[in-house]
Formats: C-alpha cells, structure tokens, sequence
C-alpha cells in the first residue's frame, strides 16, 4: 500500500480536543478471526430471499400510487387534499428507501451469488429513483475500500477547519459575534442541515462533494467529477460503458416520466415521484452521514489507516420498526456491513451479534433519537483536528 503524505489542519482558532488518555490503544482484532466468528450461512444469500423483498416493496410502492391517484383527486377540501399527498410523499419516500437499500444490497452482491443477477436488479431499482447504478456501485465500492482514511474515503471526509459558510458569516459579524458562538448558533445548524438535506446527495452525484483530495482515479478539473460523465476522474477508463448503461437507465426513466406527465399533468407526477425523490434522498444521506459521524469516531491519515480500524469507524444506530422493517436494517447494523459488505441485510443482525464480545469497546453503537442525534451531530461535529496523543489519529474538535 502505497504511504500518504500527513495533511496538517490548516491554523485556525485554538480550540481545545477533549481526549480520554489511554495507557494503550485497543488492539485492533484481525479480520479473518472476525470472519471466522460469524456463520457460515451469514454469507450466502438466498435469491428467493432477496427477491421476496423486492416483490413486497415494489408492491407497496404501486398500492400507494394507485392509491394517491385514485381516491385523493376525489377529496374536495383542498386542506385535506393536501394533507393526503404530503403523507403520500412521506409515505412513498420511506418504501422508495427500502427498494434503494436493495439495489445497494445488489452493488455490494449480497443480493444473490450472481454477478449478472445482481446488476441487472439494482440497475432497474436504482435507475427507476433516479440513481445512476454502476456509477454510485463504484464510487461506493471505493467509500468501503478506504473507510474513515482522510485522503482517499468517497463520501463525507470530515473538513479540518471551520466551514466557509461560517468563517464568512463570522467575518461579516465578529463586531458582534465570534466565531465559536457562530458556530453553535441554531440557525447557522439549521442552514447547514437543510442544504446538507435537500441539496447533498444531488452535489454529491455531480461534483463528488465531501470526497478525501486523493479519492480520484485520475486528475479531472471540478467539473468532470460528476457520477454521470463516463470519462469523468471518479472513474477508471475501463469503467466509462457502465457509466453509459447507468444514464441510458436514467434517460429511460426520464422519457417515463415525460409520458406520465403527458397522460397526467406535470403537477400531479411532482406529486408522485419528485416529493418522494426528496424524501427518499433527505434519508440517505441523514442515514450516510450519521453512520460516519460521532464524537466517538476517528479518522485516519493514510499512516495510520488499515482497513479494520476504517471500517469500525462507524456506528450502528436505531430507528425502530421503519429502520428495521422498511430501511431493512441498513441503520442498525453498519458496522458488519462495513466489515463484510457481502453479508444479505436479513443475516447482519446475526452477524453483529455474533462479532460484538471480540470487538468490545472498539464497536460503536448509539440508540438516541435518530433526528436528535441528526441535529446534535451536525452542531457538534463540524470539522476533525489532529489528536495530540495518538499521531495519525483525527478526532472531532470540541
């Protein structure tokens, strides 16, 4: 493996890191004894399992469209009306979450134990939310390669220093404000969670936003970085044809919806799909980023990184019966998906369980409140500095 250069926090603001010292760090458990430790069933996926899931989802994402067209047009008060096609969009964007988890379970191939199988499913689910399959199952691949590594992770590197949103409010306002004051004001968290919200997955999809400054296959200008060119520097050149299957998928969509709007209105598709798409992102990277972020999680310089440590830098979580049943288990068991990607979402819990007594206090967990800790989250870890005690090791400031 090749040795990355020790990026230094640029000089900021003194702010004091709170560190537990420790006469030792926690041996980090090999991965084959980790492997070993979880049945052997655990990873091998059954094809009518997985398609079971597939069927139900589907299923319900088409009662809840015929629904929606069917009886709310038929409600005369336009206050219910609305009511009724604002629980659709909630509604339809926590099943679409569901049938996205299982294109996910389909890039990492833990859909079946066929490669084709695998591709085709995900890339119709995928493709039909709007998803660029092949495209998103690389970048993805590489985010689980270079878990927690500072350099070379895909998907939200922490910053290590302050935002550019805050340090130019603070410098429009340090008359009346400092910056660390700034920092916690509820309604710069709120700004910054909206635009995260609402805006993240689509600038992560174009311009590969909160990726590590090494994770590129090439060197590309910021504008040939999207998920969508097939010779943009996310993607090596052998990868371009997918990347081509992945936007003919989306345009095959896109001419779905042109049609329905056609039929419909272009109101009443908005209503249908593109409320359910927000919801549906607003998830997935709520979802994403609290997997990988918590007070209690290190990132990792490329001399200290090593597969096993990135992939225990993240965090199961709990969102009840909707997380376990709906999101199938995506949040509650992260870390043996981190560890072993090709474990089916219907054996990670069995296989968290049968992990936990060899990792100890090396394995994160969190059961507050899922938007809670979404709030408290994005106040409270906003950049990553150097740990003073264990070189190579970054922690969220304080």
């Amino acid at each position: 493996m090749s040795t990355i250069t020790q990026v230094e926090a640029p000089a900021v603001r003194a702010r004091q890191v709170k560190v537990t010292l420790k006469t030792e760090q926690p041996a980090l458990p090999d991965i084959n004894t980790l492997r070993k430790a979880i049945p052997p069933h655990c990873f091998q996926p059954s094809v009518l399992r997985s398609m079971s899931y597939v069927v139900r989802d589907v299923l319900m994402a088409g009662a809840l469209v015929y629904g929606a067209l069917t009886f709310i047009p038929s409600v005369a008060n336009p206050a219910y009306r609305t009511l009724l096609w604002v629980a659709y969009g909630f509604l339809q964007g926590l099943v679409g979450v569901g049938i996205w988890i299982l294109a996910h379970e389909c890039g990492h191939g833990a859909f079946s134990l066929h490669r084709h199988l695998n591709d085709f499913v995900g890339w119709v689910l995928h493709s039909a939310l709007g998803v660029p399959f092949f495209s998103w199952k690389f970048s993805h691949a590489r985010h689980h390669r270079f878990t927690g590594h500072m350099q070379k992770d895909m998907a939200f590197v922490p910053k290590t220093s302050p935002s550019y949103f805050v340090r130019s409010v603070a410098g429009a306002l340090n008359s009346f404000l400092n910056l660390e004051v700034l920092e916690d004001a509820p309604f710069v968290n709120l700004i910054r969670l909206l635009g995260q919200q609402l805006g993240g997955w689509q600038v992560y999809m174009l311009l590969n936003a909160t990726a590590g400054e090494d994770s590129m296959q090439k060197d590309a200008k910021w504008w040939r970085r999207s998920h969508f060119d097939p010779f943009s520097g996310v993607f090596r050149p052998q990868e371009a044809l997918y990347i081509l299957i992945s936007d003919i998928g989306l345009a095959l969509v896109g001419a779905g919806l042109y049609y329905a709007a056609q039929a419909l209105d272009w109101q009443t598709v908005f209503l249908l799909y593109g409320v359910p798409y927000f919801w549906i992102n607003h998830w997935l990277v709520a979802i994403t980023y609290l997997h990988h972020t918590h007070q209690d999680v290190p990132h990792y310089d490329g001399d200290r990184w090593t597969f096993v440590a990135g992939a225990l830098a993240t965090v199961d979580r709990d969102f009840g019966f909707i997380g376990r049943h709906v999101f199938h288990g995506i949040i509650d068991t992260h870390v043996v998906h981190h560890l072993f990607s090709r474990i089916p979402f219907y054996y990670a819990e069995e296989a968290t369980k049968a992990i936990k007594p060899l990792l100890g206090d090396l394995y994160h967990s969190d059961d507050h409140s899922f938007m809670g800790s979404l709030w408290e989250a994005s106040r409270s870890c906003q950049y990553v500095e150097n740990d003073p005690t264990n070189p190579g090791v970054l922690k969220w400031a304080q």
